[in-house]
Protein backbone atom coordinates (compact mmCIF):
# COMPACT_ATOMS: atom_id res chain seq x y z
CA UNK A 1 0.00 0.00 0.00
CA UNK A 2 2.56 2.33 0.42
CA UNK A 3 4.62 2.02 -2.16
CA UNK A 4 1.30 1.97 -4.28
CA UNK A 5 0.81 5.57 -2.39
CA UNK A 6 4.57 6.52 -3.07
CA UNK A 7 3.71 6.00 -6.77
CA UNK A 8 0.78 7.39 -7.22
CA UNK A 9 0.62 10.31 -5.12
CA UNK A 10 3.02 12.65 -7.64
CA UNK A 11 0.97 11.46 -10.92
CA UNK A 12 -2.38 12.74 -9.07
CA UNK A 13 -0.62 15.84 -7.88
CA UNK A 14 -0.19 16.46 -11.08
CA UNK A 15 -3.45 15.90 -12.78
CA UNK A 16 -5.05 17.68 -9.61
CA UNK A 17 -2.73 20.83 -10.72
CA UNK A 18 -3.60 20.39 -14.02
CA UNK A 19 -7.27 20.58 -13.85
CA UNK A 20 -6.70 23.40 -11.56
CA UNK A 21 -3.92 25.15 -13.95
CA UNK A 22 -6.64 27.86 -16.13
CA UNK A 23 -7.33 30.11 -12.32
CA UNK A 24 -3.80 29.79 -11.66
CA UNK A 25 -2.58 31.56 -14.94
CA UNK A 26 -5.24 34.26 -13.78
CA UNK A 27 -3.53 34.03 -10.53
CA UNK A 28 -0.68 34.50 -11.79
CA UNK A 29 -0.89 38.04 -14.29
CA UNK A 30 -2.35 39.29 -11.60
CA UNK A 31 0.30 38.44 -9.34
CA UNK A 32 2.84 40.00 -11.63
CA UNK A 33 0.79 43.16 -12.79
CA UNK A 34 0.84 43.76 -9.65
CA UNK A 35 4.50 43.29 -8.59
CA UNK A 36 5.50 45.48 -11.54
CA UNK A 37 3.26 48.11 -10.86
CA UNK A 38 4.28 48.35 -7.00
CA UNK A 39 8.07 48.32 -8.51
CA UNK A 40 7.75 50.78 -11.17
CA UNK A 41 5.67 53.58 -8.75
CA UNK A 42 7.72 53.06 -5.79
CA UNK A 43 11.08 51.48 -7.13
CA UNK A 44 11.36 48.70 -4.49
CA UNK A 45 12.90 45.57 -5.50
CA UNK A 46 10.77 43.12 -7.36
CA UNK A 47 13.37 40.10 -7.02
CA UNK A 48 13.19 40.31 -3.21
CA UNK A 49 9.82 38.10 -3.82
CA UNK A 50 11.73 34.86 -4.96
CA UNK A 51 12.83 33.41 -1.91
CA UNK A 52 9.84 34.72 0.31
CA UNK A 53 7.87 32.72 -2.09
CA UNK A 54 9.83 29.85 -1.69
CA UNK A 55 9.72 30.17 1.92
CA UNK A 56 5.77 31.00 2.22
CA UNK A 57 5.08 28.11 0.18
CA UNK A 58 7.24 25.49 2.40
CA UNK A 59 5.55 26.77 5.27
CA UNK A 60 2.22 26.67 3.98
CA UNK A 61 3.41 22.83 2.81
CA UNK A 62 4.89 22.17 6.37
CA UNK A 63 8.20 21.45 5.22
CA UNK A 64 9.83 24.72 6.85
CA UNK A 65 8.16 26.36 9.23
CA UNK A 66 8.27 30.49 8.88
CA UNK A 67 5.65 32.07 10.90
CA UNK A 68 7.13 35.82 10.08
CA UNK A 69 7.46 35.04 6.57
CA UNK A 70 3.77 33.87 6.70
CA UNK A 71 2.69 36.87 8.29
CA UNK A 72 4.77 39.34 6.25
CA UNK A 73 3.39 37.80 2.80
CA UNK A 74 -0.17 38.78 3.89
CA UNK A 75 0.96 42.42 4.06
CA UNK A 76 3.25 42.89 1.64
CA UNK A 77 1.62 45.86 -0.19
CA UNK A 78 3.19 44.36 -4.24
CA UNK A 79 1.47 41.26 -3.48
CA UNK A 80 -1.69 40.63 -4.87
CA UNK A 81 -3.85 38.94 -2.31
CA UNK A 82 -6.15 37.44 -5.10
CA UNK A 83 -3.20 36.46 -7.97
CA UNK A 84 -0.77 34.66 -4.69
CA UNK A 85 -4.43 32.19 -3.69
CA UNK A 86 -4.95 31.62 -7.19
CA UNK A 87 -1.75 31.38 -8.22
CA UNK A 88 -0.74 28.70 -5.69
CA UNK A 89 -4.12 26.91 -5.11
CA UNK A 90 -3.28 24.37 -7.11
CA UNK A 91 -0.35 23.04 -5.63
CA UNK A 92 -1.88 23.30 -1.95
CA UNK A 93 -5.11 21.58 -3.10
CA UNK A 94 -3.29 19.02 -4.44
CA UNK A 95 -0.86 18.63 -1.50
CA UNK A 96 -4.02 18.45 0.84
CA UNK A 97 -5.54 15.83 -1.03
CA UNK A 98 -2.26 13.35 -1.60
CA UNK A 99 0.21 14.35 0.63
CA UNK A 100 2.86 14.76 -2.09
CA UNK A 101 5.29 17.55 -1.88
CA UNK A 102 7.47 18.32 -4.71
CA UNK A 103 11.26 18.64 -5.10
CA UNK A 104 11.07 22.42 -5.50
CA UNK A 105 9.33 23.12 -2.07
CA UNK A 106 11.37 20.32 -0.41
CA UNK A 107 13.40 21.09 2.92
CA UNK A 108 16.33 20.03 3.32
CA UNK A 109 16.38 20.28 -0.17
CA UNK A 110 17.75 16.66 -1.46
CA UNK A 111 20.37 16.37 -3.72
CA UNK A 112 22.26 18.67 -6.56
CA UNK A 113 19.66 21.79 -7.28
CA UNK A 114 18.63 22.28 -11.25
CA UNK A 115 19.34 25.86 -11.20
CA UNK A 116 15.35 26.60 -11.45
CA UNK A 117 15.36 25.36 -7.99
CA UNK A 118 17.55 27.86 -6.71
CA UNK A 119 15.69 29.65 -3.90
CA UNK A 120 14.72 26.01 -2.07
CA UNK A 121 18.06 25.14 -2.63
CA UNK A 122 19.42 28.28 -0.93
CA UNK A 123 17.32 27.83 1.68
CA UNK A 124 18.47 24.86 2.99
CA UNK A 125 22.13 25.83 1.78
CA UNK A 126 22.14 29.41 4.12
CA UNK A 127 20.30 27.44 7.05
CA UNK A 128 22.58 25.03 7.72
CA UNK A 129 25.72 27.48 7.44
CA UNK A 130 24.07 29.44 9.63
CA UNK A 131 23.42 27.14 12.29
CA UNK A 132 26.73 26.30 14.10
CA UNK A 133 27.19 30.12 13.86
CA UNK A 134 24.50 31.52 15.75
CA UNK A 135 26.54 32.77 18.88
CA UNK A 136 28.66 34.91 16.10
CA UNK A 137 27.50 38.73 15.68
CA UNK A 138 25.50 37.64 12.07
CA UNK A 139 25.13 40.27 9.22
CA UNK A 140 22.94 39.56 6.65
CA UNK A 141 23.75 41.39 3.60
CA UNK A 142 21.45 42.51 1.18
CA UNK A 143 18.54 41.46 3.38
CA UNK A 144 15.46 41.71 1.43
CA UNK A 145 12.36 40.51 3.34
CA UNK A 146 14.86 37.48 4.76
CA UNK A 147 13.11 36.29 8.30
CA UNK A 148 16.17 34.28 9.42
CA UNK A 149 16.81 37.21 12.25
CA UNK A 150 13.28 36.59 13.38
CA UNK A 151 13.37 32.55 13.49
CA UNK A 152 16.05 32.15 16.02
CA UNK A 153 17.86 33.69 19.10
CA UNK A 154 20.77 35.54 18.30
CA UNK A 155 22.67 38.35 17.65
CA UNK A 156 21.55 39.36 14.09
CA UNK A 157 22.44 42.63 11.88
CA UNK A 158 20.35 43.29 8.45
CA UNK A 159 21.89 45.62 5.90
CA UNK A 160 20.17 46.75 2.75
CA UNK A 161 19.48 50.24 0.83
CA UNK A 162 17.36 52.85 2.29
CA UNK A 163 14.39 52.13 0.29
CA UNK A 164 14.50 48.75 0.48
CA UNK A 165 14.55 48.66 4.53
CA UNK A 166 12.26 50.95 5.15
CA UNK A 167 9.79 49.03 3.04
CA UNK A 168 10.04 45.77 4.78
CA UNK A 169 10.63 47.57 8.28
CA UNK A 170 7.03 49.28 7.31
CA UNK A 171 5.66 45.65 6.49
CA UNK A 172 6.93 44.12 9.77
CA UNK A 173 5.39 46.18 12.09
CA UNK A 174 2.02 45.94 9.78
CA UNK A 175 2.40 42.03 10.19
CA UNK A 176 3.23 42.36 13.73
CA UNK A 177 6.07 40.55 13.90
CA UNK A 178 8.57 41.24 16.33
CA UNK A 179 11.99 42.71 15.74
CA UNK A 180 13.72 43.52 18.57
CA UNK A 181 16.53 41.00 17.98
CA UNK A 182 17.57 42.60 15.05
CA UNK A 183 19.34 46.15 14.11
CA UNK A 184 18.54 47.91 10.93
CA UNK A 185 21.75 49.17 9.09
CA UNK A 186 20.59 51.70 5.76
CA UNK A 187 23.44 51.70 3.72
CA UNK A 188 23.81 50.77 -0.38
CA UNK A 189 27.12 48.44 -1.19
CA UNK A 190 27.49 50.71 -4.46
CA UNK A 191 27.54 53.74 -2.81
CA UNK A 192 28.28 53.59 1.08
CA UNK A 193 30.83 52.56 3.35
CA UNK A 194 28.71 50.00 4.60
CA UNK A 195 31.09 48.69 7.31
CA UNK A 196 31.30 51.79 8.73
CA UNK A 197 27.73 52.37 9.05
CA UNK A 198 27.79 48.41 10.22
CA UNK A 199 30.12 48.99 13.22
CA UNK A 200 28.15 52.58 14.16
CA UNK A 201 25.12 50.59 14.06
CA UNK A 202 26.72 48.25 17.21
CA UNK A 203 28.72 45.52 15.06
CA UNK A 204 32.01 45.10 16.89
CA UNK A 205 34.98 44.11 14.82
CA UNK A 206 36.69 42.18 17.98
CA UNK A 207 34.16 39.22 18.37
CA UNK A 208 33.25 36.46 16.11
CA UNK A 209 30.97 37.47 12.90
CA UNK A 210 29.24 35.72 9.96
CA UNK A 211 27.55 37.42 7.21
CA UNK A 212 24.75 35.88 5.31
CA UNK A 213 24.77 37.39 1.47
CA UNK A 214 22.04 35.30 -0.32
CA UNK A 215 21.39 36.35 -4.28
CA UNK A 216 22.91 39.38 -3.86
CA UNK A 217 26.09 39.48 -5.83
CA UNK A 218 24.22 38.90 -9.52
CA UNK A 219 22.95 42.08 -9.25
CA UNK A 220 26.11 43.93 -8.09
CA UNK A 221 29.31 45.60 -10.32
CA UNK A 222 32.71 42.86 -9.11
CA UNK A 223 33.84 46.44 -7.73
CA UNK A 224 31.34 46.15 -4.94
CA UNK A 225 31.50 42.23 -5.09
CA UNK A 226 35.17 42.33 -4.49
CA UNK A 227 35.32 45.40 -2.31
CA UNK A 228 32.66 43.56 0.28
CA UNK A 229 34.47 40.49 0.22
CA UNK A 230 37.85 42.08 1.33
CA UNK A 231 35.69 44.02 4.12
CA UNK A 232 34.89 40.57 5.25
CA UNK A 233 38.31 39.42 5.15
CA UNK A 234 39.34 42.18 7.45
CA UNK A 235 37.45 41.23 9.81
CA UNK A 236 38.42 37.67 10.27
CA UNK A 237 34.85 36.80 9.23
CA UNK A 238 33.16 33.95 7.72
CA UNK A 239 31.08 34.66 4.71
CA UNK A 240 28.27 32.16 2.93
CA UNK A 241 27.16 33.67 -0.78
CA UNK A 242 25.52 32.35 -3.86
CA UNK A 243 27.04 33.66 -7.46
CA UNK A 244 26.03 32.86 -11.37
CA UNK A 245 28.87 31.81 -13.46
CA UNK A 246 29.74 34.42 -15.78
CA UNK A 247 28.75 32.84 -18.82
CA UNK A 248 25.55 32.33 -17.51
CA UNK A 249 24.99 36.19 -17.76
CA UNK A 250 25.11 35.32 -21.58
CA UNK A 251 24.02 31.48 -21.39
CA UNK A 252 21.58 30.60 -24.32
CA UNK A 253 19.49 28.07 -21.86
CA UNK A 254 15.94 28.92 -21.70
CA UNK A 255 15.69 28.98 -18.27
CA UNK A 256 18.40 31.70 -17.99
CA UNK A 257 16.73 33.39 -20.97
CA UNK A 258 13.66 33.57 -19.33
CA UNK A 259 15.15 34.65 -15.72
CA UNK A 260 17.75 37.41 -17.56
CA UNK A 261 14.70 38.92 -19.35
CA UNK A 262 12.74 39.03 -16.37
CA UNK A 263 15.57 40.86 -14.24
CA UNK A 264 15.56 43.27 -17.05
CA UNK A 265 12.12 43.84 -16.90
CA UNK A 266 11.84 45.11 -13.84
CA UNK A 267 15.12 47.01 -14.09
CA UNK A 268 17.85 44.51 -12.12
CA UNK A 269 19.96 42.78 -14.46
CA UNK A 270 22.60 40.25 -14.08
CA UNK A 271 25.93 42.29 -13.89
CA UNK A 272 28.10 39.82 -12.11
CA UNK A 273 28.97 36.26 -12.41
CA UNK A 274 32.97 34.51 -11.63
CA UNK A 275 34.44 31.79 -14.24
CA UNK A 276 33.31 28.30 -13.47
CA UNK A 277 35.14 26.51 -16.07
CA UNK A 278 35.72 23.26 -14.66
CA UNK A 279 36.94 22.58 -12.37
CA UNK A 280 34.51 25.21 -10.72
CA UNK A 281 35.38 24.59 -7.45
CA UNK A 282 39.50 25.96 -7.91
CA UNK A 283 38.23 29.15 -10.10
CA UNK A 284 36.11 29.97 -6.96
CA UNK A 285 39.20 29.34 -5.07
CA UNK A 286 41.12 31.64 -6.70
CA UNK A 287 38.68 34.55 -6.51
CA UNK A 288 38.13 34.30 -2.95
CA UNK A 289 42.20 34.36 -2.15
CA UNK A 290 42.51 37.40 -4.40
CA UNK A 291 39.56 38.94 -1.99
CA UNK A 292 42.04 37.49 1.05
CA UNK A 293 39.11 34.58 1.68
CA UNK A 294 39.75 30.94 2.13
CA UNK A 295 37.44 28.63 0.48
CA UNK A 296 35.61 26.23 2.97
CA UNK A 297 32.75 24.95 0.86
CA UNK A 298 31.69 24.82 -2.74
CA UNK A 299 28.39 23.56 -3.99
CA UNK A 300 26.83 23.97 -7.28
CA UNK A 301 23.95 23.45 -9.27
CA UNK A 302 23.94 20.93 -11.58
CA UNK A 303 26.68 18.28 -11.74
CA UNK A 304 29.73 19.67 -13.33
CA UNK A 305 31.56 17.61 -15.91
CA UNK A 306 34.81 18.13 -17.92
CA UNK A 307 33.00 19.41 -20.78
CA UNK A 308 29.81 20.87 -18.96
CA UNK A 309 30.77 24.01 -16.64
CA UNK A 310 27.56 24.58 -13.94
CA UNK A 311 25.88 27.80 -14.13
CA UNK A 312 25.67 28.67 -10.48
CA UNK A 313 26.83 27.92 -7.08
CA UNK A 314 27.26 28.31 -3.28
CA UNK A 315 30.01 29.11 -1.49
CA UNK A 316 31.24 29.18 2.75
CA UNK A 317 34.83 31.24 3.01
CA UNK A 318 36.90 32.48 5.88
CA UNK A 319 39.12 35.07 6.22
CA UNK A 320 43.09 34.01 5.21
CA UNK A 321 44.31 36.75 7.52
CA UNK A 322 44.20 34.42 10.50
CA UNK A 323 41.37 37.12 11.98
CA UNK A 324 39.20 34.20 11.35
CA UNK A 325 37.10 32.74 14.20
Amino acid sequence: MGLTRGVLAPVLFRLVQVVLLPPAVLGYLLWVVRLLHHTRRTGVSATVLASVYTRWMQHRLGTRRDEPCDRLMAVLPNVSPWGLKLATNPTLVAHRLTGYVPRIYRYPYPGVPPIHHQPAARTTFFDQALEPRLGDQVVVLGAGLDTRGYLRPMRCFEIDTPRSQSFKREALRRAGVDTAGVVFVPADFEKDDWLERLVEAGFDPGRPSFFLWESVTMYLDGQAVEKTLRGIAGLGGTVAFDYFSSAALEDGALIMRYARTAVRIVGEPFTFGIDTTPPARTRAAAFLESCGLTLVEHRTFGRESARRAVAAAFVIARSSSGRSR
